[in-house]
């Protein structure tokens, strides 16, 4: 009897071992892997490292592995290769694959980057750059990209009256201190590098916004392919919807702001994450609701094409596919956030 008692209870055991076991598999088949390259190391990346931290990934059913691939050329190429899922990097270079007919889909933004024209002390306007060395990130990048769109309006000729050397730096601090050792005159910066230069007493004399001067670039745009789209459209949403919390949660609690950018960005000065998330969160330059920039790609477009006539046009509205972000809208995602 107590032998029949105690086979009984073993295999009783085993049963609910073998249902624990099944119900934690069950679980993890549940997590969907999702590889999500971006490019510099910038504020605007607040709302991905959040996302991270505050695990709201797993929290929506995804493990997100975020890869840095600094140049837009190569972070597309690599989407087009099935290396990544997902491409955070600036809407011309995914524009330039789609002119030549790669089916890549712009599905989301996080906003225009607040770019400015920097220039050494003894540099005053945009005329003094001629002759001069203005330097980029690399080629293909969104800064060099910026860059080449806004000397035109300021007068210079790339490759005449201006020479723009690829430093093969995405970050502007590093470019920024290339002006003070005098291997380059002029750059483009973020707008918490410039603070950071003025908190040290340095002087940098600023030339142009990008913004005030009708310069329209995505500061990252997030792209995947039309055949990722469509077969894993569950993952893309998912994403998505991590991403979109973790912007309102910084909107909401500068605290979680001040804390991401003191950990990935090493700042620690007060008045610096007051302005970085006042400018990126409060201001709006990372958008609650991340809808692609039409009026920025179809720029993109119409550069793109008049530089390279080989190349076909379309309109910014075939580069863009924005589904999947009213489907998240139309769901009251966001009446839930604020609830």
């Amino acid at each position: 009897m107590l032998r029949k008692t105690i086979s009984s209870l073993f295999l009783l055991n085993l049963l609910l071992l073998r249902c624990n076991l099944a119900v934690i598999f069950a679980q993890q088949e549940k997590v969907e892997r999702l590889v999500v390259s971006y490019a510099g190391i910038t504020g605007g990346r607040g709302p991905l490292w959040i996302a991270k931290e505050l695990k709201l990934f797993e929290k929506y059913g995804l493990d997100a592995r975020l890869v840095q691939i600094t140049a837009g050329t190569t972070s597309i190429n690599a989407l087009i290769a099935g290396d990544v899922d997902m491409a955070m990097t600036t809407s011309s270079a995914a524009v330039a694959a789609a002119l030549r007919d790669a089916p890549i889909a712009i599905i989301a933004t996080s906003g225009a980057p607040p770019y400015k024209s920097v220039a050494h002390s003894s540099l005053s306007s945009a005329a003094q750059l001629k002759g001069k060395i203005v330097g980029s990130s690399q080629l293909g990048s969104g800064a060099d990209f910026a860059l080449r769109k806004l000397l035109p309006k300021l007068g210079l000729i790339p490759g005449k009256d201006v020479t723009i050397l690829p430093t093969g730096l995405s970050e502007s601090h590093k470019r920024i201190l290339l002006i003070f050792q005098g291997r380059i005159d002029a750059t483009l910066a973020t707008i918490e590098n410039v603070f950071q230069v003025e908190l040290s007493g340095q002087k940098l004399n600023v030339l142009a916004d990008l913004k005030e001067m009708g310069v329209y670039v995505s500061g990252t745009d997030m792209s995947t392919t039309q055949q990722f789209l469509r077969n894993h459209r569950n993952k893309l949403k998912a994403f998505l919807r991590a991403y979109i919390e973790a912007v309102w949660t910084a909107i909401q609690n500068r605290e979680i702001s001040d804390r991401i950018y003191r950990k990935y960005l090493q700042i620690d000065n007060t008045k610096l994450l007051e302005a970085m998330h006042k400018n990126y969160f409060i201001g709006g330059n990372v958008p609650l609701k991340p809808y692609p920039q039409l009026e920025s790609v179809q720029s993109d477009i119409e550069y793109l094409t008049a530089a390279n006539p080989g190349l076909k046009t379309k309109k910014a509205t075939e580069v863009v596919d924005t589904t999947i972000l009213r489907e998240i809208e139309n769901e009251g995602f966001y009446a839930q956030l604020r609830r």
